[in-house]
């Protein structure tokens, strides 16, 4: 008696698993090519979103520091005025903030000997400017709050090779971070880039008073030569005995 040919042999079982393996590899291809596409042109996104000096219109004239538009702490009766040129994803202008802000307020500022001032340097790149752009618009709406976003995005600082500070992290950050502000207007005005002249006006009056790194220190409209803790309290000391 003859028997008729099983089509579900072992060696059709040997044809068709090849075929399914492939489809699966063909699929799995086609997820990652999705996820990553997907991916890359949201990162390209997020460096459009980023600001760039050369769109910022309006004319800059450096006619002076202009003290008045910068953030600031301790009393205006201070004899000595110190600002700081800083840069939000400098590494160096972090460790100098964890390391001696604290000591240095407490020293000089909160004993009216010196009046602080911060005025953006922001040069490392183009979040370098948006990180600034945010803290202008915080402190337009609160002086003491751009004291709170600089210690707290110093502590979250990213990278410095890498662009992090893009507006999706900002705005997660502040809304996070810090309470006590209209987040509304500041997410506007983070979008808008309204405070963008700004720190391009704090970028030309720096350099043109020859600073050209971060942080960089200035005592009574004197650029110091190097950024030590000694170099600062000496200047500041000369400039109180000065001031007797």
């Amino acid at each position: 008696m003859n028997k008729k040919a099983n089509p579900h042999t072992p060696a059709g079982n040997r044809r068709l698993l090849p075929m399914l393996l492939g489809a699966v590899v063909v699929l799995l291809i086609g997820v990652l090519v999705f996820v990553t596409t997907r991916g890359t042109a949201s990162e390209t996104a997020e460096l459009d979103d980023l600001p760039n000096y050369t769109d910022v219109k309006g004319t800059i004239v450096v006619d002076g520091l202009k003290y008045e538009k910068q953030p600031h702490l301790g009393s205006e009766n201070a004899k000595v005025k110190v600002i700081e040129f800083a840069d939000f994803k400098c590494p160096a202008c972090k460790k100098w903030t964890e390391a001696y802000l604290d000591t240095f307020i407490k020293d000089y500022v909160d004993t009216g000997k010196v009046q602080l001032y911060f005025m953006n340097f922001a040069f490392l790149d183009r979040d370098s400017y948006l990180a600034a752009s945010a803290g202008e618009a915080i402190y337009k709406q609160s002086n003491e709050k751009f004291w709170e976003y600089l210690h707290k995005l110093y502590e979250n600082q990213g990278d410095e090779s890498k662009i992090w500070a893009t507006r999706k992290f900002i705005l997660n950050f502040v809304k996070k971070n810090i309470d006590g502000i209209d987040y509304a207007k500041f997410e506007q005005d983070l979008k808008n880039q309204t405070y963008m002249y700004d720190v391009k006006e704090d970028f030309k009056i720096a350099g043109s008073y020859g600073v050209n790194g971060t942080p960089k220190f200035m005592v009574d409209g004197v650029l110091l030569p190097d950024s030590s803790y000694e170099g600062l309290t000496a200047a500041i000391e000369a400039g109180l005995a000065k001031a007797r």
